[in-house]
């Protein structure tokens, strides 16, 4: 009887530990980000869930806006997507892997 419930144990905390989030950073390049485009680009990504508002790195030399996120809600594409939809031009990485997911 103790194996029974050492084994339900066992897989019900293995059965737990799939990932709820998984928060990584990303860097977005604009090269014509200028100091009035933050107000738009911050309203553009405060409807999205998954954006660790209080991240936002700017490097207004770089033309770069650095920040984390959580993946399993919401992919860099769609970051990307949200400030470009705005009006403001985003590099968009080249795929050099062969591979989606970059």
């Amino acid at each position: 009887m103790t194996r029974i419930v050492a084994t339900a144990l066992l897989l019900a905390a293995l059965a737990s530990g799939c990932r709820r989030e998984d928060i990584r950073e990303m860097t977005v390049t604009m090269p014509g980000l200028a100091e009035s485009n933050k107000v738009t680009i911050v309203a553009a990504l405060a409807k999205y869930n998954g954006i660790q508002k209080d991240s936002y790195r700017w490097d207004m030399q770089a033309k770069t806006l650095t920040l984390r996120y959580d993946s399993m809600q919401i992919a860099q594409a769609n970051i990307r997507y949200a400030i470009d939809e705005k009006g403001i031009a985003v590099s968009f990485p080249s795929n050099t892997t062969g591979r989606a997911g970059h």
